[in-house]
């Protein structure tokens, strides 16, 4: 194995009717999926070492709570291109990270966190706010594309 990839698609969020769509805040059931996020990983042993996170405001909020649940403090990257990214793209942010990364985790949007779920899982994958994929690559960052490694959905 060269890296675990955890992959997480943002918790329960607000319309937002009379926003923008990048300043949607969570739910109150969202936080409550965020924080129990954290304490599943944590009690799975699931913890990045770095982290990209999308700049919306949802999947800010989403990492702040699951965060507060996990040991240590990875390093984060709040990505403006991970907003929008779709599965290529990811996967090219993806690339970027450094070899020395042990553990990295996703915290997107659908349809891309359902894509890149499948991407190591096959198939067709529902991906609900909150949904936990963990993919084990058998390659590099650099490297990673569809297929390069094996996953399951945590939740």
């Amino acid at each position: 194995m060269s890296g675990r990839l955890i992959i997480l698609r943002h918790a329960q969020a607000d319309p937002g009717i009379g926003t923008s769509d990048a300043d949607r805040e969570l739910t109150g059931k969202g936080r409550v999926q965020a924080a129990a996020v954290g304490r599943l990983l944590a009690g799975e042993g699931l913890v990045p070492d770095h982290v990209i996170c999308s700049t919306a405001r949802r999947t800010r909020q989403t990492w702040e709570l699951v965060a507060a649940g996990l040991p240590g403090e990875p390093t984060v990257d709040f990505e403006p291109a991970a907003y929008s990214a779709g599965l290529d793209a990811m996967f090219e942010l993806i690339g970027l990270v450094g070899a020395d990364v042990g553990t990295l985790m996703v915290v997107g949007h659908n349809p891309t966190a359902a894509q890149l779920a499948a991407a190591f899982i096959g198939g067709v994958v529902a991906f609900p706010p909150a949904s936990i994929a963990v993919a084990d690559l058998d390659v590099e960052w650099l490297y990673a594309a569809p297929g390069t490694g094996t996953g399951r959905i945590l939740t």
